[in-house]
């Protein structure tokens, strides 16, 4: 893959490990009760949802190349689709 769907599997791979940081670091806040469970828990369950996501994305792009399709027809799917989603 090159050109700008090298591109933009880059920078999903980017935001990937940016939400594993920002998740990181609210589990180990929270753990250390340094922040409110409460709130928290809710923003790190958005954030859950966004990464899961976010891999989807990246799936389907690489299922296209794989096809030989178009990456870039790939679309993020709703929330509620993808938390249906089995390990």
């Amino acid at each position: 893959m090159t050109g700008p769907e090298a591109e933009a599997e880059k920078e999903i791979l980017s935001r990937i490990t940016e939400m594993i940081s920002q998740e990181k670091d609210l589990r180990d806040r929270l753990a250390q009760e340094e922040i409110d469970g409460t709130a928290e828990h809710a923003r790190l369950a958005r954030l859950e949802t966004e990464l899961d996501q976010c891999w989807d994305l990246l799936r389907q792009r690489r299922a296209r190349v794989a096809a030989g399709q178009d990456p870039g027809e790939a679309n993020v799917r709703p929330a509620s689709q993808v938390e249906r989603y089995l390990s």
